[in-house]
């Protein structure tokens, strides 16, 4: 059992009972879905999750400031969510909190101020925030914010009153809680064929051009991905109205995969629902709600587009790479080999990694002209340099510079492809053109958050660390299903390098959870450590850096970083020191004699 000080956040939602009674599965998703947009803002303020309960949750944070600042943040974006929510929807948050000793077990946290966090969530407005004057004393200058004095209150099994402080958003309503080719990939290796069915309109038959446009527009978003062929919306709107199964109409179309959903509208508020389903078994692959105020029609309907898109896309590559082979030449196709690559990149290990390079380089030489086989192998090779599993040299550098430049040059409407010339030219120290690629990639293909974030990663090199937080975390939270994209990490060292340390940690902390042996996150999180003045943690990390690098050293480790801004890199250097990483090769044989001589 460890004790430390820690500021605790309790939450949970107003009126969750009557709302479970009203619509148990509705109530529950919402839940979910409410949750899961504030998860960044929990990172990104250095927290972490403590326990999921019911109706809530318990989170921890080593800073009461990012403790509060975390809180009136995530209040501030349900206010925003629950204003294009119809009435009856809404779902208010209760925040209280509390500095304190803690006990940790394990992943849990006890003790009385525990407790008392608990105690002011209960007596925080719906959509509010209940502080502890104690926590608010340590914090207030430091918060831009206003929080007023909410008077003493006596609480159960407390025995002293407890002074409040409370916050609450401006505004806040406290209302009852022809087809489309446009890839240069050959047809042939298009096998998923995916067809976007008319949205059903459910309301007024006024309301048929919103349910009719926003099919359009997602066609037109899933068409600009080059992995499948989407029908076009002369191949679908013929079957719009006609209570036809979907195998059936998948078998008219010849569709491998149908999307399908609904449009309702209740006055000024919308909900679109959607499903992506495999029609030859009736599988379910995914499923999506948006509730949102009608406002300013084409933002709506663009943010839509967005959002399904975002969270679709990926869903058909995994269903891809898991469906069985389709094709009647199974062991000779590119195609095929490069399916099964895929298979193998969705399975995050080190065997599976070196199995998808080997199929991927397969693939492209059965077709040298397979572009998307070129960006996937240029895209596997550079994560497994950052996690450590392929020794970063000029050579290999070189081979992926090429495999970009040639993907593009074989797909130049790819913006995949645009993606990973981006960022091999970032990581190259050629910021301009990385900046170009990054740029070109969103223009491709606006709906795609990997080219957000790499526009994100251009930013990051060049010490230009708010606005690639922005794009990261804009990134992570509409497309966090792809594993293309390694977003914990970049955010890690975003955060590092503004001095945010305890944001750095919880997202190092996130990264470390997917793959415990990522090389970067594992060199990040000692110094920030080390920069927080926790030198014993510090010291540990260190430990557990050097026992899974033993070769690693700072020269070393640096000698691959190309940042723009020196004081960066010094920053960089200087926390990696403070936390007794070493600093040569000599160092390092120093330092092992010494644990020798000490054991």
């Amino acid at each position: 059992m460890e004790r430390r000080l820690a500021a605790i956040v309790c939450a949970d939602v107003a009126g969750y009972s009557r709302m479970m009674g009203f619509d148990e599965a509705g109530t529950h998703a919402a839940f979910k879905a409410h949750r899961s947009a504030m998860y960044p803002i929990i990172l990104n303020h250095g927290g972490r999750i403590v326990k999921n309960t019911g109706d809530g949750f318990m989170l921890e944070f080593p800073s009461v400031v990012g403790a509060i600042e975390c809180a009136i943040a995530a209040q501030a974006l349900m206010s925003e969510r629950n204003s294009q929510l119809p009435t009856d929807r809404v779902m208010q948050f209760r925040m209280g909190i509390h500095m304190g000793d803690v006990m940790a077990d394990e992943d849990d946290v006890f003790g009385d101020d525990v407790n008392l966090a608990a105690r002011l969530e209960t007596i925080a407005a719906p959509g509010g925030v209940a502080v502890s004057a104690k926590a608010y004393g340590e914090a207030s200058k430091h918060l831009s914010a206003i929080l007023v004095d909410a008077g003493i209150h006596r609480f159960k099994n407390i025995e002293e009153p407890v002074s409040v402080w409370s916050w609450q958003p401006v505004g806040t309503d406290t209302r009852g809680s022809e087809e489309r080719d446009t890839t240069n990939l050959p047809a042939q290796y298009r096998t998923a064929i995916v067809g976007v069915l008319p949205f059903a309109n459910l309301s007024d038959s006024t309301d048929e051009y919103f349910s009719d446009g926003l099919t359009e527009d997602l066609i037109h978003a899933l068409s600009l991905q080059s992995f499948y062929r989407v029908l076009s919306r002369s191949s679908t709107f013929a079957f719009k109205g006609k209570n036809l199964s979907t195998r059936l109409i998948a078998r008219e179309i010849d569709a491998t995969y149908l999307i399908q959903g609904s449009v309702r509208r209740a006055g000024s508020k919308i909900r679109v629902t959607a499903e992506l389903i495999a029609p030859e078994n009736g599988e379910q692959l995914w499923t999506g709600r948006y509730d949102r105020d009608i406002g300013d029609l084409f933002a709506v309907q663009d943010e839509l587009t967005t959002n399904l898109s975002a969270a679709l896309a990926p869903e058909i590559y995994r269903a891809e790479a898991s469906a069985p082979t389709r094709s009647s030449f199974t062991n000779l196709t590119a195609w095929d080999r490069f399916l099964k690559g895929l298979s193998h990149y969705y399975q995050p290990t080190k065997a599976d990694y070196e199995a998808s390079i080997a199929l991927f380089r397969e693939a492209i030489s059965l077709d040298p002209g397979l572009a998307i086989a070129r960006a996937y192998l240029a895209n596997v090779m550079v994560q497994g340099v950052q996690f450590g599993w392929i020794r970063s040299t000029r050579e290999l550098w070189s081979e992926l510079l090429s495999l970009a430049e040639s993907s593009v040059r074989l797909d130049p409407r790819s913006a995949f492809a645009f993606q990973i010339l981006s960022y091999v030219h970032a990581m190259e120290g050629d910021f301009d053109i990385a900046m170009d690629a990054a740029k070109k990639a969103v223009e491709l293909n606006p709906y795609d958050m990997g080219a957000r974030g790499v526009l994100g990663i251009s930013h990051f090199m060049i010490g230009e660390h708010r606005q690639a937080i922005e794009l990261f975390s804009m990134a992570v939270q509409r497309g966090n299903s792809d594993p293309r994209y390694q977003w914990a990490g970049v955010l890690a060292f975003s955060h590092y390098l503004l001095g945010q340390y305890d944001a750095s940690l919880s997202w190092a902390r996130e990264a470390l959870y997917l793959n415990p042996n990522h090389l970067q996150v594992l060199g990040v999180r000692p110094a920030a450590l080390a920069q927080s003045g926790r030198a014993e943690e510090a010291a540990a990390a260190t430990e557990v850096l050097l026992t899974s690098f033993p070769g690693f050293t700072v020269e070393r480790h640096l000698r691959n970083f190309r940042w723009k801004n020196p004081a960066d890199t010094a920053h960089y250097r200087d926390g990696l020191l403070k936390a007794g990483v070493p600093l040569t090769k000599l160092n390092l044989v120093e330092n092992a004699s010494k644990r020798t001589a000490n054991s």
